[in-house]
């Protein structure tokens, strides 16, 4: 028999033998290298744990260079993978979902057209825009209605106080003003005479507020909105048929589509309250457009915010320093003014067939406390409401 060396034979110190085989080292010798009297001839040894059938059945069968352990840290491994691919997905999602509102910030932003049209007038408190609406000819559907020149049918004081509610108030076309370095005049005579730069500083003048923000719109676009957000509900107690704008209505509330609302927003010859009507007829379409405009159902539409854009930035012009951010703002505060806990109307009128006798016909007459009015929507005093309006 050979002499088995004593650096083959693993040695255990007396007060460990006979110690459950769950306490021996975890080391096995060579085999062959045990007594032939332990391990029989032609016995294959395998530990303990792949001879019991319990354990078998619970560890994973054994794969090379790992085993059970490598089979869980490769099922972590999947599992963080599938996580990177989720982290991914969502990722991907988020770029999706904020690049498309950014482009077509961008993309509106550049069809945007500017003008130089502020006056650089120290800033009076809260926000203002100066809303000027030209009844422009060769847009829409409806005819001429006999009137020529350049000129702002429509002029709107929008003001958003630092407290208190948003106001809209109106400005008739024919309202008497003084127009820095001419005559006084009807105010949309200041469009004629200097465009927008002149008639933001005549309408400074006549409101003591300094105009934050100018936008000009086509009324001729209107009918592009209106029909780009699916139709507005406009409501007037009177039956019409006026050939000037071409509207034909019938007294109550009717779903309007673009070419009705333009017509709605023109007609005046047939309103006992001439201009002054129109001036609320045409706040009741812009404010219509306004409150569809918000609703998910149009906002959120990718084809409809392609829609309004194109439709919106082909008629507007905006001061230099007004971008597509800023008209969302005066879209809110637009909302805001004609809801129920905002401000409509006009200001305070005398006499709305005043003539000055300089030889510019009939004008509208602003009374004397017309000064204390706009201080008030200045100051965010006024009571939720229609405001102003014709003489008691």
């Amino acid at each position: 028999m050979r002499r088995q060396s004593s650096r083959e034979i693993p040695t255990t110190p007396p007060e460990r033998r006979g110690a459950s085989p769950q306490r021996a080292p975890r080391s096995y010798p060579p085999r062959g290298s045990r007594p032939a009297s332990q391990q029989p001839s032609g016995t294959r040894v395998m530990p303990a744990q792949a001879r019991s059938p319990q354990a078998g059945r619970e560890a994973p069968p054994s794969r090379p260079g790992g085993g059970a352990a490598a089979a869980t840290a490769g099922g972590g491994r999947f599992r963080v993978r599938k996580g990177r691919v989720v982290g991914l997905v969502l990722v991907l999602l988020l770029v999706l979902l904020l690049a498309w509102p950014i482009g077509l910030i961008l993309w509106a932003n550049g069809k945007i057209q500017h003008v130089d049209a502020l006056s650089g007038a120290e800033n009076t408190p809260g926000t203002t825009y100066l809303l000027a609406g030209s009844d422009a000819r060769g847009t829409g559907s409806v005819s001429d209605d006999g009137t020529s020149g350049a000129r702002t049918d429509t002029i709107m004081v929008l003001h958003k106080p630092t407290s208190g509610p948003t106001s809209l108030i109106s400005i008739p076309r024919d309202t008497y003003a003084e127009i820095p370095g001419h005559d006084s005049n009807k105010i949309n005579a200041a469009y004629s005479l200097g465009g927008a730069p002149l008639l933001v500083e005549t309408v400074e003048g006549l409101t003591g507020l300094t105009m934050d923000h100018y936008a000009e719109v086509g009324f001729g676009s209107v009918e592009e909105i209106v029909d780009a957000v699916g139709g507005v509900e406009l409501c007037y107690d009177a039956d019409v048929d006026d050939p000037k704008s071409e509207l034909v209505w019938e007294a109550g509330c009717h779903n309007a589509d673009g070419e009705t609302a333009l017509a709605f927003s023109r007609m005046r010859y047939s309103d006992p309250k001439g201009d002054i009507g129109r001036a609320e007829r045409q706040q009741q379409v812009i404010g219509a457009v306004a409150e569809k405009v918000v609703k998910p159902s149009v906002l959120l539409n990718p084809i409809n915010q392609v829609q309004l854009v194109n439709a919106g930035t082909d008629a507007l012009v905006v001061d230099e320093k007004t971008g597509m951010v800023d008209l969302g703002r005066l879209a809110l505060a637009f909302k805001g003014a004609t809801g129920p806990d905002g401000v409509t109307g006009t200001p305070p009128i005398a006499d709305p067939g005043y003539d000055p006798g300089t030889g510019v016909g009939s004008t509208v007459l602003l009374s004397d406390d017309a000064g204390a009015f706009w201080a008030d929507v200045r100051d965010g005093d006024l009571e939720p409401g229609t405001v102003g309006g014709m003489p008691g």
